[in-house]
């Protein structure tokens, strides 16, 4: 998402950058091109006309035009001005008693998972939440919030499936919640291929019983221009008091984003960017702005990071790469490590700059396959073999190929790049190198919980705020000598 804005921006700022004086001239036509870049990823015309004409009004002044640097002072007041656009600070939910969340949209926006995922995320906030189930259209968002709820280990009230009124449905839940040990009840209602007054009507006798604390507009990331109309009506008529966009990984130009918190004036609370139930983050528009710009989101990396490794094993693997230790059994580990990440590309995504060079990186190298084919190879090697890589000679290569279904060149292969990764490994400073070729990367070690990264990578700063630097002779020294 925003990847084709990004690159429309990069481009429009780059020239900028590169203009020796400023004039009005030049901050027109620049202006112009983020006109037709917004436009171009669905933001509604009225919100990219008003953006636009906020940011001209400060590029022009005294200060920016008589600056040393006056483009990157325009890109500044661009970035400060779409952190606005996305809503300023952070704002969490208000879960204060009672604590009702109320999930409304239009159907396929991914209510019903989003109630499941969120559910998710309290708990581990230390919350004891409930579901509800109040789509009495959809037996199947029934039985799919069972489902869920069953996965999360949260309990989940279904009504009968003869049940039509929603607001029984709802009395009947709260009493039964009585009964469970909660701090928080999601609610799950009904949505329509499109808004019309039969939903509509229902909302409102569901919001005016509950008098819930949080009304969460759940909207699909690509709903583009209708994304206005939508979350207009759904704000009219029950009062939302934030947003849920879903898909944020996927091929959307991210208009909606855009669009929705101008014209409701309300913020994006979350951010679903994954089909799995741990795949619902807070949404910073001070980040996504960063994001919008390229300038990558190093703390979004960090807390996904930290969320889903466990701090005692990485610690471990840092502990024998620091002493200069690394066989199969680390690199197994290590490869555990990265499959519990789950999508490498997105996460990478948040490098500062990693937009540029992804092209450049084929989609096979991130195919969960490839690492399953690998981890095949590691496991056919006997114990021996493992720790002692050395010894793995023609024989021990075929018989490895053939207990792991593979050919003998891809167990070639992997012991070639296995033993270029493994002098990387022992050397830190070649390692420490490369690193600050990137110069986009803030000084992590500073970073609070870094260290749970794997590879300890807490300890491989970088430069300041920016681009990636020489990344194009980063990749190609990286190039074959990390196997997965």
């Amino acid at each position: 998402m925003f990847s084709n804005l990004a690159d429309s921006l990069d481009k429009t700022f780059r020239n900028l950058r590169g203009v020796g004086k400023i004039s009005e001239s030049n901050i027109t036509d620049a202006l112009r091109d983020i006109r037709l870049a917004l436009l171009e990823a669905d933001v509604e015309f009225s919100v990219a006309k008003e953006f636009v004409a906020h940011v001209k009004e400060k590029a022009m002044g005294v200060d920016v035009l008589k600056s040393i640097k006056p483009g990157e002072q325009i890109v500044k007041i661009f970035h400060d001005e779409m952190a606005e656009l996305l809503g300023g600070d952070q704002v969490p939910l208000d879960l204060s008693d009672p604590g009702y969340v109320l999930i409304c949209g239009l159907n396929g926006a991914g209510k019903t998972t989003t109630a499941g995922k969120l559910a998710l995320r309290l708990k581990r906030e230390g919350r004891k939440p409930l579901l509800v189930a109040c789509d009495l259209y959809r037996p199947a968002a029934i039985d799919q919030l069972a489902v869920l709820a069953k996965q999360v280990d949260v309990p989940v009230y279904t009504p009968e499936a003869s049940e039509t009124d929603v607001v029984k449905v709802a009395k009947d839940a709260l009493e039964w919640a009585k009964t469970q040990n909660h701090n928080v009840i999601i609610f799950d209602t009904a949505g329509r291929q499109e808004v019309d007054e039969r939903l509509i009507e229902e909302l409102k006798r569901l919001h005016a019983f509950l008098q819930p604390k949080e009304t969460l507009l759940v909207a699909d990331s690509a709903t583009g221009q209708q994304a206005v109309s939508v979350a207009r009506h759904f704000d009219e008529a029950v009062g939302i008091t934030g947003i849920i966009l879903t898909k944020l990984d996927g091929d959307a130009r991210g208009g909606a984003a855009l669009s929705m918190r101008a014209v409701t004036g309300k913020p994006i609370k979350f951010a679903g960017e994954g089909e799995k139930l741990d795949q619902l983050f807070e949404f910073h528009p001070n980040r996504m702005a960063d994001r919008i710009l390229g300038m990558g989101d190093i703390v979004g990396m960090v807390e996904q990071v930290a969320s889903k490794i466990d701090e005692k094993d990485a610690m471990k693997s840092i502990q024998r790469l620091a002493e200069g230790k690394f066989d199969f059994y680390d690199f197994l580990d290590q490869m555990k490590m990265l499959q519990k990440l789950g999508d490498m590309k997105g996460l990478l995504g948040l490098l500062p700059g990693f937009n540029k060079i992804k092209k450049q990186i084929p989609d096979a190298a991130f195919d969960p396959k490839r690492m399953k084919r690998t981890e095949a190879i590691v496991l056919s090697m006997t114990p021996d073999e493992r720790r002692r890589p050395e010894i793995i000679k023609n024989s021990r290569r075929e018989r490895i190929a053939k207990g792991s279904g593979v050919k003998l060149v891809e167990v070639n292969q992997l012991l070639k790049q296995f033993g270029e990764m493994r002098k990387m490994m022992r050397s830190p400073n070649k390692m420490k190198n490369m690193m600050k070729q990137m110069g986009g990367m803030p000084d992590m070690g500073k970073m609070p919980n870094f260290g749970k990264m794997p590879g300890g990578l807490g300890s491989l700063g970088g430069g300041g705020a920016g681009d990636l630097g020489n990344i194009d002779e980063l990749m190609k020294k990286m190039k074959g000598k990390f196997p997965f």
